[in-house]
């Protein structure tokens, strides 16, 4: 039921998951609304169970940007790591970023899988948060938090303004989304060598 309910929200691009609804899985289903309670709770259960597969996937989209060598790079990494899972599955990204208000569970799957998206994020974000935090002489952990709060809001601004047309003249978006990243590098002193 989870894999049909995915394939009609990708299908429905940036707006799929939140205009998810029972009918329209029943309908690629083949059958009647009611025949879905034998496997889902109701549509807030399967929305938490996208949700959870979407976040687990997207943390291991994520994971490959805390390999790079340098923090500056780590940053870059992970910023193109979240556009390109973002313009692949646009309702898989909703629903990521949906996650946290859709309660979570039984077993505490999607709150262990969202707070491993934001772990991965702070360990590629490592650099920019050491990078601050020496700046500002302040601790490491509450700095790491406002860091990726920064980095986040950037990335995902962007990204959204992306998904819903919001970039309509004709210049280059790569060229945007690379002085965006730039923009970070610069602006939070991440080095460019080291780790």
């Amino acid at each position: 039921m989870v894999d049909l309910a995915q394939a009609v929200a990708d299908e429905a691009g940036p707006g799929g998951f939140d205009g998810l609804t029972l009918a329209a899985v029943a309908a690629r289903a083949g059958v009647a609304v009611p025949s879905l309670y034998k496997h889902v709770d109701g549509l807030v259960d399967l929305r938490r169970e996208l949700a959870w597969r979407a976040a687990t996937e997207f943390a291991e989209a994520l994971a490959g940007s805390v390999a790079v060598r340098s923090p500056a790079e780590a940053l870059r990494a992970a910023g193109r790591a979240v556009r390109a899972y973002a313009l692949a599955y646009p309702a898989r990204y909703a629903a990521v970023q949906a996650a946290p208000s859709l309660g979570d569970l039984p077993d505490a799957r999607l709150s262990t899988a969202s707070r491993r998206v934001v772990v991965v994020l702070t360990e590629a974000l490592r650099g920019a948060v050491t990078a601050q935090s020496a700046a500002a002489g302040t601790d490491t952990e509450e700095t790491g938090v406002h860091v990726v709060r920064v980095v986040r809001a950037a990335i995902h601004g962007f990204v959204d303004l992306e998904l819903h047309g919001g970039f309509a003249l004709p210049e280059d978006l790569e060229r945007s989304f690379g002085l965006l990243l730039e923009v970070l590098v610069s602006g939070l002193g991440v080095a460019e060598e080291g780790a």
